[in-house]
């Protein structure tokens, strides 16, 4: 049985395309492992939570023996109601996962040999939406948070009222001198209403919070925050050197948007691409592109199928 915290190579997850070419070969093998990865300790019933091994029905549905409540292998995840087959999502997510800077639609429209590049699109958003996992743990210790700017022309306007703009909270554990785990939000605007919850939703309760002289960030201290201020003046250390971690992130980031997706990228649809960065940083020293993989596997049979509509901000 899989040892979820330390998968082994080679026996939880392919190491080599090959080794995952040779697994996956058909759609039999992808729903063993969908399986697996879905119930890792046996089958539980997502009606009455009863464990056991469910009768399987001809229609390829699984029926639990307590309530006789019925669900499919994919039902609930990102693969439910699919017209494609499970190995051609397979191949989607190696390659996804094996591409250091990540990939376009046209990209995988064309390494796949997908009939439609709205077909590649609306896969790479559905697994960008897997690439956070649900319940994913907060961060601690000393965290950087900053705000920065995404999109819209860059000439004209400084500060923190810049209108063109997607604003992006930035959220970077301190790790010696290096950076940590990292969290971005997209959030509506600098105030404390916008930045206090985004704080709450990704930092843990008790750590210390560095950030600059904002007024935005003046309740920390009774949120339960040790809150370390670094005020940014014209006689003080410039803001990227007293807080060298967010804003490594931040310029990091755009040049992610940049490179990757020339900047092409819709306001309604930024969050994707957080989550997709994010996944990315958070998992850049893995040697492993296979470990990449299976977690990306992991989360796609945790998270919630999503509508097209909602994709595509209708």
């Amino acid at each position: 049985m899989e040892n979820a915290q330390h998968p082994v190579p080679g026996v939880d997850y392919p190491r080599t395309f090959q080794e995952m070419d040779d697994w996956f070969r058909d759609d039999a093998a992808c729903r063993k492992y969908i399986r697996r990865l879905r119930w890792p300790n046996g089958f539980v019933c997502r009606r009455c939570e009863a464990t056991g091994e469910p009768w399987s029905t001809a229609r390829g549905v699984f029926q639990c023996r307590a309530c006789k409540g019925e669900t499919s292998l994919t039902a609930g995840t990102i693969f439910q109601d699919t017209r494609k087959s499970l190995r051609m999502w397979f191949l989607a997510m190696w390659f996804v996962t094996s591409q250091k800077n990540g990939v376009s639609a046209l990209g995988l429209q064309r390494v796949l040999g997908l009939g439609s590049y709205e077909t590649a699109w609306t896969w790479l958003h559905k697994l960008r939406r897997a690439m956070v996992r649900p319940g994913r743990d907060c961060l601690f210790g000393v965290v950087e948070i900053d705000e920065t700017y995404v999109g819209g022309p860059e000439e004209g306007q400084r500060g923190r009222k810049i209108e063109t703009k997607e604003i992006v909270a930035v959220a970077a554990e301190e790790n010696g001198r290096g950076i940590g785990r990292i969290r971005l939000q997209r959030i509506k605007d600098v105030s404390a209403e916008s930045l206090l919850p985004f704080v709450q939703g990704v930092v843990a309760p008790g750590s210390v919070v560095h950030t600059d002289g904002w007024r935005g960030y003046s309740g920390l201290a009774a949120a339960g925050y040790k809150h370390q201020v670094t005020v940014i003046s014209s006689g003080s250390d410039p803001a990227h050197v007293a807080m060298p971690r967010v804003h490594n992130v931040a310029s990091l980031l755009k040049r992610w948007l940049l490179g990757t997706h020339q900047g092409g990228i819709q306001p309604q649809h930024l969050d994707c691409y957080l989550d997709e960065f994010t996944f990315r940083f958070n998992r850049r020293k893995s040697k492993a592109r296979g470990l990449l993989f299976h977690r990306l596997a992991q989360q796609a049979v945790e998270v919630l199928p999503i509508p097209y509509h909602y994709l595509i901000g209708s």
